[in-house]
């Protein structure tokens, strides 16, 4: 049981800390994804929504900081409840996910490593298995440092993850894992290779043959049956390739500018998913970093979910002009995790992106 615990304690630290450090590194993001649990659709809590920064935060915090308690063994007790407790919820979390396929992707490690609901559920399980574990040899669990070490070390961690998580409020990312990061080319992450996989797929063809429904299963291909066609049902069997970016678009008066836009050399993209939700401060700066832009001989554009009302409203709030283009809400949470966010763009290719805080970061050139 010694060896057993001390197996256990290094691993679920090691994951504590690493899944909450990836999820610390983007709380906004994370934030995201609460929102989307919180939902009607979901677990039917959205009083909790507006509160999901919040949560997503603390939540985050506390499993980098329990990972830190288990691994110098400060305050054994509370920790091996906490993370008991914490991995009870998760597991419920990702059964509901994965049963009633309600969640595609659990967020459990951000954007860095994508798992299905069911991959998750099981995480969780071994996780919980190990933990059970270190509630059964709670005892062998001993500190590695004095007194006044653990103390140390625990508030140095705390501060240590406070201050990151401010950083990255206040900027973007440290480390951007999605297809959007600055080198990224959008056109060609939109783009499937010749010889990617196909998904395949099973159709269950029911016919009425001499009285009776009977089933035929084939690829795709009608069947050849002397009988009265009734219905046809189809299932994935296995998934085909998704190229990274499969939601983006630039629309305007229901057409499609993608590729124009994208074929731009010098092109200011300014994100903002919801106008309605716009940082202020952020909007304010707009005025004299578009003049700035333009004079560069930069084409600037908005893109955003909100409607020609609100865009109207923008313009004429903040002394601007800008062009705007309609996306999906979802895809434009994930190019930037600000609103609004910039991106500088050369034939596709994201050269620049920064929080609104940063706008006069951008270099025109």
């Amino acid at each position: 049981m010694k060896y057993l615990v001390a197996i256990s304690r290094i691993f679920v630290g090691v994951l504590f800390i690493i899944s909450g450090f990836i999820k610390l590194n983007d709380p906004v993001g994370f934030s995201f994804k609460l929102e989307e649990y919180f939902s009607s659709a979901v677990l039917n809590l959205p009083f909790f929504e507006p509160y999901a920064l919040g949560i997503s935060i603390f939540v985050v915090i506390f499993e980098v900081i329990l990972g830190v308690f288990l691994l110098i063994g400060y305050k054994p007790k509370f920790t091996v409840w906490s993370l008991f407790a914490m991995i009870v919820f998760f597991t419920f979390l990702t059964f509901y996910s994965a049963y009633f396929n309600k969640v595609t992707d659990c967020g459990c490690f951000g954007d860095a490593i994508k798992l299905t609901p069911w991959e998750s559920f099981t995480k969780d399980v071994v996780l919980l298995v190990f933990i059970l574990i270190l509630l059964k040899g709670i005892k062998y669990i001993k500190p590695i440092l004095k007194p006044l070490g653990l103390t140390v070390v625990s508030l140095l961690s705390f501060i240590a993850c406070l201050s990151f998580a401010y950083y990255v409020l206040m900027h973007l990312p440290a480390i951007d894992f999605r297809p959007y990061k600055v080198g990224a080319n959008i056109i060609d992450n939109m783009i499937a290779p010749d010889d990617a996989p196909k998904a395949e797929i099973e159709y269950t063809w029911t016919f009425m043959v001499n009285g009776n429904e009977q089933q035929y299963i084939t690829s795709g291909s009608y069947p050849s049956v002397d009988g009265d066609y009734v219905k046809v049902d189809t299932k994935v069997v296995k998934e085909g390739y998704e190229p990274p970016i499969h939601d983006f678009s630039m629309e305007q008066d229901g057409e499609d500018y993608t590729e124009d836009l994208m074929a731009e050399p010098k092109l200011i993209m300014i994100v903002m998913y919801n106008l309605m939700k716009a940082e202020g401060e952020g909007l304010s700066k707009l005025k004299s970093f578009v003049n700035s832009a333009e004079k560069s001989g930069y084409k600037v554009i908005g893109i955003t979910a909100s409607g020609l009302e609100q865009q109207e409203a923008i313009n004429k709030n903040h002394g601007v002009d800008l062009d705007f283009y309609f996306c999906d809400e979802t895809a434009l949470k994930t190019i930037v995790r600000s609103n609004p966010g910039i991106l500088k763009i050369h034939n596709g290719t994201i050269q620049q992106k920064v929080h609104w805080n940063d706008i006069f970061d951008i270099t025109f050139k």
